[in-house]
């Protein structure tokens, strides 16, 4: 993703976000983000975009083998989940005292 600023994200490490979009839509199974990867758009889900990586037999890991793994996938494809309302929603920031606070829009609740 070519830009010349720095995209801002309104998801962070952490955060619990519902799959929209893909294989592994289900708008109803909140699911915890494990890395977020501003500069390609892209967001690592547990539990989503399991791929199968063959790997070699090195001094760590001996024996080798096949191992299942997330992908990353859009950051397009998931929303945040309010825990208040029960459902994916949409964020708005505010200034809180000079600092920036993410504000789900379906309960107005603060995340944190």
């Amino acid at each position: 993703m070519k830009t010349r600023f720095k995209p801002k994200f309104n998801i962070k490490k952490g955060d619990t976000v519902v799959v929209i979009a893909g294989d592994d839509k289900d708008r109803t199974k909140p699911r915890k983000v494990l890395e977020v990867i501003p500069d390609k758009a892209r967001i690592l889900v547990e539990g989503v975009n399991i791929i199968t990586k063959h790997t070699k037999p090195t001094a760590q890991n001996t024996k080798g083998g096949i191992v299942k793994q997330e992908a990353p996938i859009a950051i397009s494809n998931v929303m945040l989940w309010d825990a208040k309302a029960g459902k994916p929603t949409k964020v708005s920031r505010q200034r809180d005292n000079g600092k920036l606070v993410r504000i789900a829009k379906k309960s107005g609740e603060v995340i944190k």
